[in-house]
């Protein structure tokens, strides 16, 4: 069973119209959790709009040029088992990437 997710942009302070420079993603894309579906430019800064879970991108709601304010609905994403399978891999990726700052940290005092 798949279910229909509404990707909505974030709470991105006190900016309207922010306007889109980049969609990064097109219908039929499979998108993991976190994965940037969209940039945004505002005034002071360039942020990526990610994905909030993982499944198919069924329909891209905005284009380059468009301006977009919090809560405007960007992206469709067609969630479900791939959804849950991609949950369930990223935990595994977490502890893979726990080794590197342990390994990191014994450097740093050398370094000094």
């Amino acid at each position: 069973m798949s279910q229909a997710i509404e990707v909505k942009v974030p709470d991105i302070g006190d900016y309207k119209d922010v306007p889109v420079i980049e969609v990064l993603v097109k219908a039929g894309d499979t998108v993991e959790p976190e994965q940037s579906l969209v940039t945004l430019e505002s005034d002071k800064a360039t942020m990526d709009v990610p994905s909030p879970a993982g499944g198919t991108v069924k329909e891209v709601k905005v284009k380059v040029g468009d301006s977009v304010s919090e809560g405007s609905l960007i992206i469709l994403l067609e969630g479900g088992a791939g959804a849950q399978a991609n949950g369930a891999a990223a935990p595994a990726a977490a502890p893979a990437a726990a080794p590197a700052p342990a390994a990191a940290a014994p450097a740093a005092p050398a370094a000094s």
